[in-house]
């Protein structure tokens, strides 16, 4: 019996050891970081940065795959489906883990059951912008226009389900107002048609629209933020112009498929945290910072987000199927 303890004991200890070294030495291959959009834009830009800056401390290649397609709907199955072991990650933002959801009436993967958070680690804000000879130069002036004559101030949307489309319908909400929507493919066109003067206001990023505010082809209206932006400080807050609760930040993290091993999880958290400061410089150059956010918020702040937006998508009956 006592030889049996000991042999027992013994096997328990070495499968501790062999635990403990699995979980000290993760990672020990490389690690795909699924971004599902093609290259460019934000959430290429987060998976990128962070990607570089966990290859240099945790000693291991962190590769980007992008893996586009129906917005963010492909790449986000794709890593939903993928072993819970750490070593395939995705970028989330509102779009994959609260937009899609509202959005389809058929997604192929829940983003409450089959992820969880690793770190939020990005946000930017939106901006109203109007056209430079637009007759209303306030807020209050605008909103006070449409609700005498409804439809009759146009908006231009970047597409159904964009955030741009559904920021103006939050606004429209929160204001009490109707805008004559007028659908674009992408900000670009959006913005073409704004500085010439064919559409009156745009809702995008900061860093797409505040540099036309600055050099004066379009006008700034109100940042959807909880605080002005030092990239253009005369332009107010919506709560400041007189649409207060309007606080809309976008944000952007790393998440990993659901079951992933806990001590999997918080040794990315670590890391990517004490990453952070290096990415500062790079975040606001872009348009936005860098967010921490505590790790015991985590889930219930991703959590409101999916309720709060995907109730205003059904809400405002916009669909994409």
């Amino acid at each position: 019996m006592n030889r049996f303890c000991r042999t027992l004991a013994g096997l328990l200890a070495l499968l501790v050891s062999g635990t403990a070294h699995a979980q000290t030495s993760y990672p020990d291959r490389p690690v795909k970081i699924i971004v599902p959009i093609g290259p460019g834009g934000s959430y290429d830009l987060v998976g990128r940065h962070v990607a570089d800056a966990l290859s240099k401390r945790m000693g291991q290649a962190f590769v980007v795959e992008n893996k586009p397609g129906a917005g963010t709907v492909v790449g986000t199955q794709a890593a939903s489906q993928s072993e819970p072991d750490g070593y395939t990650l995705v970028v989330g933002g509102l779009s994959n883990m609260a937009f899609n959801s509202a959005l389809y009436s058929k997604l192929g993967y829940d983003p409450r059951k089959d992820f969880v958070p690793v770190a939020l680690v990005y946000r930017f804000g939106y901006v109203m912008v109007g056209r430079k000879d637009l007759p209303h130069s306030k807020l209050a002036d605008i909103v006070a226009a449409a609700k005498a004559n409804p439809g009759s101030i146009s908006v231009a949307t970047a597409g159904v389900g964009t955030g741009q489309q559904l920021v103006a319908a939050a606004f429209m909400k929160a204001a009490g107002v109707k805008f004559l929507e007028v659908p674009y493919k992408g900000s670009p066109p959006a913005f073409t048609d704004l500085l010439a003067g064919r559409i009156d206001l745009f809702f995008d990023s900061m860093a797409a629209g505040l540099p036309y505010v600055q050099s004066g082809q379009a006008r700034g209206i109100a940042v959807l933020s909880s605080k002005r932006s030092p990239l253009a400080p005369d332009v107010p807050t919506m709560s400041e112009a007189g649409v207060p609760g309007l606080d809309v930040d976008s944000w952007l993290g790393i998440f990993a498929p659901a079951k992933t091993p806990p001590d999997v999880t918080a040794k990315l958290r670590r890391e990517i945290r004490a990453a952070l400061p290096e990415l500062k410089e790079r975040f606001e150059k872009s348009g936005g910072e860098p967010w921490d956010l505590p790790d015991d918020k985590l889930d219930a702040f991703v959590a409101s987000e999916y309720e709060n937006w995907t109730k205003l998508i059904r809400e405002a009956g916009i669909k994409l199927d």
